[in-house]
C-alpha cells in the first residue's frame, strides 16, 4: 500500500473532488427531485457499482483501451449520452401523462429501474475511466506492493466518498420531492426540470471533448 504521505494526499484529493458537483451529482439530483428519495438512493447505489466496475476496469488495464482507442471512447460516449436523453425524454412525457406519485390519484414513485438505469448510466461514461485512469496511478507506489490492488483499494475509496455525498443529495431532494408532489403543478414543472437536466447532461456528455472528468 501507499505510505502514509501518499495516502494523505490521495484522502485530500479525493475528498475535494467528492464535494465538488459533477455529472454524477447531477444525476442523482435529478433522479431525486423526479422520483424521491428511495428513487435517488438506488441510482446513487447504481453511480456506486457502475464506479466499481471502472475501478476494476481501470486495476486490469481495460481503461486503457478506451483512453488510446478514439473508436471506443467514441462509441461508449454516444451510447451514454442516448441514455440520458432518453430518461430525461421519459421524465418531460410522463409530466402530463401521470400523476403525482403518492397523490390520490397516483402511485408509489417507480424505483424498480433506478439502480439498473443507474448503473447503466456510470458505466457508459468513458470520463469515469479516464479519471480513475489518470487519478489514481498518481497515489500508487509500485515499491509497496502490486499496482493493481493500490488502485482497486484507493479506487473502491473514492467511491465511497462520492457515494456518501450523493446519499447527502438524496435525502436532501428527495425531501424537497416529497413537498413537491403534494402539489400536482408544482410537481409537473419539476419533472420538467428533471428531464431538463438528464437530456442536458447527455448532450453534455456527446458534445465534450475527449478529457477525464469525475
Amino acid at each position: 500500500m501507499p505510505d502514509a504521505a501518499h495516502l494523505i494526499a490521495f484522502a485530500v484529493a479525493a475528498t475535494t473532488i467528492a464535494l465538488i458537483p459533477g455529472p454524477g451529482m447531477l444525476y442523482v439530483l435529478a433522479r431525486s427531485l423526479g422520483g424521491g428519495r428511495d428513487e435517488g438512493l438506488r441510482s446513487t447505489a447504481g453511480t456506486g457499482i457502475g464506479g466499481l466496475v471502472h475501478v476494476a476496469a481501470a486495476a486490469a488495464g481495460l481503461s486503457a483501451i478506451i483512453a488510446t482507442s478514439a473508436t471506443a471512447f467514441t462509441v461508449v460516449k454516444y451510447l451514454g449520452a442516448a441514455y440520458l436523453i432518453w430518461l430525461g425524454s421519459k421524465a418531460l412525457f410522463s409530466r402530463n401523462h401521470e400523476a403525482p406519485p403518492g397523490s390520490a390519484r397516483g402511485t408509489a414513485p417507480a424505483t424498480s429501474n433506478a439502480l439498473r438505469q443507474g448503473v447503466l448510466t456510470e458505466v457508459l461514461n468513458p470520463k469515469t475511466a479516464l479519471f480513475f485512469l489518470t487519478f489514481l496511478p498518481q497515489f500508487c507506489q509500485p515499491e509497496n506492493g502490486l499496482v493493481a490492488v493500490q488502485v482497486l483499494v484507493l479506487g473502491a475509496v473514492s467511491v465511497g466518498l462520492n457515494t456518501l455525498v450523493d446519499v447527502a443529495v438524496a435525502f436532501a431532494a428527495g425531501g424537497i420531492s416529497r413537498r413537491l408532489r403534494e402539489r400536482p403543478t408544482m410537481w409537473r414543472r419539476q419533472q420538467v426540470a428533471t428531464g431538463s437536466i438528464l437530456i442536458g447532461l447527455g448532450a453534455y456528455a456527446a458534445l465534450a471533448g475527449h478529457r477525464a472528468s469525475k
